[in-house]
């Protein structure tokens, strides 16, 4: 199927889902994390915890990493 298909419109296509499902991760992974912990993480940011924000933001830029990999790993 994908040979009928232009390659320019593929990658367009694979880069548009990529983008969608590391967003759907980093919000899932947040929320995940939200139940783990025993404070409230949105409180916590509003009251100027930089240890909180630091940590989303490794969340972040974790599960960003890892699929943005996996995404371009598969455009092969």
């Amino acid at each position: 199927m994908s040979d009928a298909i232009d390659p320019l419109v593929l990658n367009i296509l694979y880069a548009c889902m990529g983008g969608f499902l590391t967003l759907l991760f980093m919000w899932l992974g947040c929320k995940v994390f939200s139940h783990i912990v025993n404070f409230s993480i949105p409180q916590q940011l509003a009251a100027g915890n930089m240890a909180v924000g630091m940590m989303i933001m490794g969340i972040f830029i974790g599960i960003g990493t890892a699929m943005g990999l996996v995404i371009g790993l598969g455009l092969n």
